[in-house]
């Protein structure tokens, strides 16, 4: 069963990292049974060809996670599986924002003070992203991410395939690249928008044209655009992209749609010098509430998504031992913006 143990010397991960994942995996697989004797560190580093140092070093983590056990003057012997043991996650974020603050406060809360929570962001940088996880495969229960990046991400859902699906939860955005039986908390970008433009369709009626900002370096899905022009095309309505609000002139009988807070300033500050009125001669309609939203302009329309939510279903479904996809609610605020 040892020699079924197979160590990649080619590969970025290191070899006691990759030996502490074969034993967590025959563990946990009731192939390594409970109080089963294990081979010596020198015995284990000759059959595998490594040195003393990588065997040792993979005993101590085995043994820091209550795996196995020293038994003075006997060796090493198999302690039991991890099912009741702490909780290890790590936590990759693209970024931390006030909304990811608010996934990561519930997420923590819901769990509790006795679960192990390691939060790393990685800037929507998959060179950094891949590092972190890389670096870090074998060495916790669950593995929690938001996948948002602003390069290679075709490769980073390679990366994200290499962890196994039972302790993966994604949030907030649903990959089809990544596969198997895993966790996903995810907003539905496309119905979201042409959902919230539908249900405000009323109020942009005054309006002649709708514009979407939406800078074309972002990280943002682009299923946003995708619903957004399907609701223009279905409903006959004059619609255009924005890549840049500073460059783009502005004027009367038109709505905006914003998804980053800077193009939000951006637009408030065009349209103070346009001295046009807002919800009557411009509309706005922006992503995400925030209590500055309440009062701005007498109350900027909003969309937004369930964030207490995403990060409290996923802790449930990590402590229940669950997997499954949920798709998170949305909710357009209306207020005098449009």
């Amino acid at each position: 069963m040892i020699d079924a143990i197979r160590l990649q010397t080619n590969s970025s991960v290191p070899l006691y990292k990759q030996l502490i994942r074969g034993f967590t995996e025959k563990i946990e697989s009731n192939t390594l049974l409970r109080e089963q004797k294990l081979p010596s560190i020198n015995a284990l580093s000759t059959r595998l060809d490594v040195s003393r140092d990588t065997v040792e070093k993979a005993y101590r983590e085995l043994r820091d996670c209550n795996l196995i056990e020293a038994v003075p003057g006997k060796g090493y012997f198999v302690k039991g599986g991890c099912g009741n043991e702490k909780l290890k996650i790590l936590l990759l974020f693209n970024k931390f924002s006030a909304h990811t603050k608010i996934i990561y406060d519930q997420f923590v809360s819901t769990l509790g003070s006795t679960t192990h929570i390691d939060l790393h962001v990685y800037n929507n940088d998959f060179v950094i992203f891949e590092k972190l996880l890389s670096s870090n495969l074998y060495d916790y229960s669950h593995y929690v991410i938001i996948p948002h990046f602003a390069n290679r991400y075709y490769c980073a859902y390679d990366v994200i395939n290499q962890i196994d699906k039972s302790k993966l939860v994604v949030l907030d955005k649903r990959i089809e690249a990544v596969t198997g039986n895993y966790t996903c908390i995810y907003q539905d970008f496309e119905q979201n928008i042409y959902g919230a433009l539908s249900e405000a369709q009323a109020l942009l009626a005054k309006y002649d044209t709708l514009k979407l900002l939406f800078p074309s370096w972002s990280h943002q899905p682009r299923e946003i655009i995708k619903g957004f022009q399907e609701f223009c095309i279905d409903n006959n309505v004059k619609g255009k992209l924005v890549a840049d609000i500073e460059s783009e002139p502005i004027a009367k009988r038109e709505a905006y749609i914003t998804i980053k807070e800077a193009d939000l300033v951006g637009l408030v500050k065009k349209i103070k010098e346009s001295q046009l009125i807002v919800g009557q001669e411009i509309g706005i309609l922006s992503y995400n509430e925030n209590p500055l939203k309440e009062v701005l302009l007498d109350g900027i329309s909003v969309i937004s998504t369930d964030f207490k939510g995403i990060g409290e279903t996923a802790a449930r479904m990590i402590l229940d031992n669950r997997t499954g996809f949920v798709k998170t609610p949305f909710r357009l605020i209306k207020r005098n913006s449009l």
